[in-house]
């Protein structure tokens, strides 16, 4: 831990904010799979109270069903590229993100044109590059040809390693988006980076094949424990610690933050790492959380952190301030 860190700790706990750093203007959060801006709303303000304006991606949970089963995540990198740049040239005002229009009609539009990953052609499994197709949308994302790094991205779950593909210098489905040129950092949280079987890591492994694993930017991998695998805490941790082990495992013997487990969340190559324990992977407290995670729901309810409480957020936002 650097000399610069503890003392901004110190300030934090002298003040109660923070100090944003003059090189970014604000943060953008990438909502995890399946999730909306609207989940992580509290989060964003208790960032921005705290000195650094945050803005969620500006998308309803639906907006994933066009992703599904390995899918192409050009839709949502197109929605990070629109709030990104519209932070940029309203100099991060986080309240200028202009609304855009997306249709029932659009999604089936994007669900039917976009497989992509694992797909099947006569009959047999093919794995191939993401398919060039131009998500549908109104959207419309500023032209900026001059370099400006004053955004943070702040992935959750999935939306870190999503973050590493706005991130990179490659052509994702016909669209490369050079995003480290208006990137100053990258923090995720609970995302799983580490390649594992099925459709749904084909975005992974594309990714970790990128200039070597290593990011065109500063980054911090965040993971939580205190989840062991196993029964203990419900079919949606025994499954996803499974579905996120590279080796056949059971994903039994993992700890984690009850969806990721801590191997995986702190396996990006060249980041800095934090270990924080006893933190669950979402704010289950939301419409449905009692069907999909009712044991991590229920332990939610009764007081256990997330990486967008306050006592959270206190240990990682930090980070962001250090120079570069």
């Amino acid at each position: 831990m650097s000399i610069v860190y503890l003392f901004l700790l110190l300030l934090l706990n002298l003040t109660n904010g923070l100090v944003l750093d003059k090189n970014i203007k604000a943060a953008v959060l990438v909502p995890g799979f399946l999730t909306g801006s609207s989940e992580f709303e509290p989060m964003c303000q208790a960032l921005t109270e705290k000195g650094i304006p945050t803005v969620a991606v500006p998308m309803p949970n639906w907006h994933w069903l066009s992703c599904l089963g390995g899918r192409s995540v050009r839709p949502i990198l197109e929605r990070i590229d629109f709030t990104v740049k519209h932070l940029l040239i309203n100099d991060g005002d986080v309240n200028k993100i202009p609304d855009y229009d997306y249709s029932l009609q659009d999604l089936w539009y994007d669900f039917q044109t976009n497989p992509g990953g694992i797909y099947k052609v006569g009959g047999s499994d093919v794995v191939d590059e993401y398919p060039d197709v131009e998500p549908r949308g109104g959207m419309k994302i500023p032209d900026l040809n001059v370099p400006n790094k004053k955004v943070a991205l702040i992935g959750h779950s999935a939306g870190g390693w999503i973050s590493r593909v706005y991130l990179s210098t490659r052509s994702y489905g016909g669209k490369i988006y050079n995003g480290h040129d208006y990137i100053h950092s990258l923090v995720t949280l609970g995302t799983p980076h580490v390649t594992a079987p099925g459709p749904a890591f084909e975005g992974i492994k594309w990714v970790n094949q990128d200039q070597n694993n290593k990011l065109p930017v500063r980054s911090l991998a965040v993971g939580g424990t205190g989840f062991m695998g196993g029964n203990n805490w419900g079919a949606l941790t025994q499954g996803a610690y499974q579905f996120c082990c590279p080796n056949g495992s059971d994903g039994s013997t993992y700890d984690g933050d009850g969806v990721t487990p801590i191997f995986s969340s702190l396996s990006l190559p060249g980041a800095d790492q934090m270990t924080v324990k006893g933190v669950t992977h979402f704010c289950w407290d939301v419409f449905g959380g009692d069907l999909v995670a009712p044991e991590l729901t229920k332990d939610y309810k009764n007081g256990r952190n997330w990486y967008g409480s306050d006592d959270i957020l206190d240990q990682w936002a930090p980070w962001l301030l250090e120079k570069i």
